[in-house]
């Protein structure tokens, strides 16, 4: 008889498997070729074989659940590898830029995004997509604005490709632009790409110690999540009748669990002086997660849905991609990073 526990797990089990088999198969031929890495191998491995021999609607579950779950595991066992010192290293200049960033991506977004046509529901979660973190900023901010499912898939369609050209890269400007300096590298990673996800596999595309950087620079943005919602919430409110007021006064708009994980694992790390097979052991299961994540983001990367979005997606997500390139370029540059 079926448990009602293996009942909810038993459909994770073929993409888990596969996404787990990917990964470990990459991590196999990274000791072949290392200065390409594990993580570039899953992802690409990933791609292909979820483009030619894997599509079967029996892996997505699997593959889903690899994708979100496992990478925010891999988020929160990183808290153990850093310390409040470590964050100290961001500076307000850190802080200064992704400020910086976020402004002008959510007002260049806005503003591209009503002349290219798109409806300001459709403009306003594309902003909050490229400006905070990708398919979870969406997520919240959908509702707060009465957006329809289907304006949110176009949409977080057109994140996921946007994030994941810029993904592939990003890294490449990072190693050329900024060779060497891990601080410069991991604000361009952390405070560019659209997801956590993107974020932990564009960095690792440059070095290991990027990715613990980079998710300081996503972890501030994450933070700002719950007022770029209640701004958006108001804009939206302004031109639409449909959106009432919460009579309570309140919106339930909680720090992704993840974030809130990571921060007391940090302080906790940052304030007892912990045996070393603590960092130790959340760096192997950490960077084993992250790896096993990449090969389920590369398996579920379907490029025919991209491909049905139209021309008129296609300029819109190329035209923010290169202005937020463009801008931490800049800032990079003018705060010295």
């Amino acid at each position: 008889m079926i448990t009602k526990m293996q009942k909810n797990y038993l459909p994770i089990l073929p993409g888990l498997g596969l996404s787990v088999i990917v990964a470990i198969i990459a991590k196999l031929l990274a000791r072949i070729f290392p200065t390409i890495g594990g993580a570039t191998i899953a992802i690409i491995l990933g791609i292909i074989l979820g483009n030619t021999y894997f599509k079967q609607s029996t892996l997505a579950e699997g593959t889903k659940f690899s994708e979100s779950r496992l990478l925010e595991y891999s988020v929160v066992l990183l808290g153990l590898t850093v310390t409040v010192q470590t964050i100290g290293e961001v500076g307000w200049r850190g802080v200064l830029y992704v400020l910086c960033m976020m402004t002008i991506v959510i007002s260049w977004t806005y503003w591209i995004g009503r002349k290219l046509g798109f409806s300001q529901k459709m403009t306003l979660m594309m902003a909050g997509g490229n400006a905070v973190c990708g398919s979870s900023a969406i997520g919240a901010i959908a509702p707060a604005i009465k957006a329809d499912d289907q304006e949110k898939g176009q949409i977080i369609t057109l994140v996921n490709l946007l994030g994941t050209v810029m993904m592939l890269g990003l890294p490449v400007i990072g190693i050329n632009f900024f060779a060497g300096d891990y601080l410069a590298q991991s604000a361009l990673m952390g405070g560019t790409l659209q997801s956590v996800g993107q974020v932990v596999a564009g960095a690792s595309l440059i070095d290991g110690k990027v990715v613990q950087y980079a998710m300081l620079f996503k972890i501030i943005r994450i933070l700002m999540l719950v007022v770029v919602v209640y701004l958006f919430g108001k804009i939206a409110a302004k031109n639409d009748a449909t959106i009432e007021k919460n009579k309570e006064g309140k919106r339930k708009l909680p720090i992704p669990w993840y974030v809130a994980g990571f921060l007391v694992l940090c302080i906790v790390n940052s304030s007892i002086d912990l045996p070393s097979i603590f960092s130790t052991s959340a760096h192997f299961l950490s960077t084993w997660f992250e790896t096993i994540a990449l090969a389920a983001i590369g398996l579920r990367l379907d490029f025919r849905k991209f491909l049905k979005e139209g021309p008129q997606f296609l300029a819109f997500g190329a035209a923010v991609g290169v202005v937020q390139t463009a801008a931490a370029l800049m800032l990079l540059s003018l705060l010295h990073l």
